[in-house]
């Protein structure tokens, strides 16, 4: 795989990364302050149980503990520390024999969008929306951040396949750019994308289960 451009560590991670280096602890726990519960949630993804995601994220620390001094700043700082925790986790989810590889993009054989929503081949306009997907516009914003909206979210994220679940996350809940996703998950761009339209189109369709459904109650 080439390998995305990822631009380079802004001044404040050199800054951060220095002082880490020569044991400044106050710096160290600020940056485990910023960025402990995302590799939480990350780790999370593919091992058992939270207390193994716990364990991975700690085998992390010590790692960037031990390799800071070769932290370069090609990338950020975040980057480089969460290609750490990837290959952790991705260890230890293979151990345990609870992930698929970590570079699958899982439910390949499964459609991104129902084909019941495009014509058939034989019509005039073959393969075209048969329905184009509902505006979600006019839906008040309460109705879209409320409790059992976003609950019943996260269970559908809960159940995509791994890598389809950490791109959705990096790049939708995080705002990771999408050359960060690539380096860190260690895909190419194509793959990134595809993961993350196949995630969002599932997304799309259970969010538009729940409000049809609360619309027919």
């Amino acid at each position: 795989m080439t390998e995305s451009a990822t631009p380079a560590a802004p001044p404040n991670d050199l800054t951060l990364a220095r002082a880490i280096r020569d044991g400044d602890e106050q710096a160290f726990e600020a940056l485990v302050r910023r960025e402990h519960g995302s590799m939480l949630r990350f780790a999370r993804r593919f091992v058992s149980t939270q207390a193994v995601a716990e364990e991975v994220v700690q085998d992390a620390w010590l790692a960037v503990l031990q390799g800071i001094g070769r932290f370069e700043g090609r990338s950020s700082l975040r980057t480089w520390i969460f290609r750490i925790l990837a290959n952790l986790a991705k260890t230890r989810g293979q151990r345990e024999s609870r992930s698929s590889p970590f570079s699958a993009f899982g439910d390949d054989e499964v459609p991104s969008v129902d084909p019941d929503r495009f014509l058939a081949a034989g019509e005039r306009w073959g393969g075209h929306w048969a329905m184009t997907p509902a505006s979600w516009e006019d839906i008040p914003e309460e109705r879209l951040q409320a409790r059992e909206t976003l609950a019943a979210l996260r269970s559908v994220i809960d159940t995509l396949p791994p890598m389809q679940a950490e791109v959705l996350q990096l790049r939708d809940v995080l705002g990771w750019s999408s050359a960060e996703v690539c380096n860190v998950l260690e895909i190419s761009e194509t793959n990134q994308r595809v993961l993350l339209h196949r995630a969002r189109s599932k997304v799309r369709r259970a969010l538009e289960r729940l409000l049809g459904d609360e619309e027919r109650a």
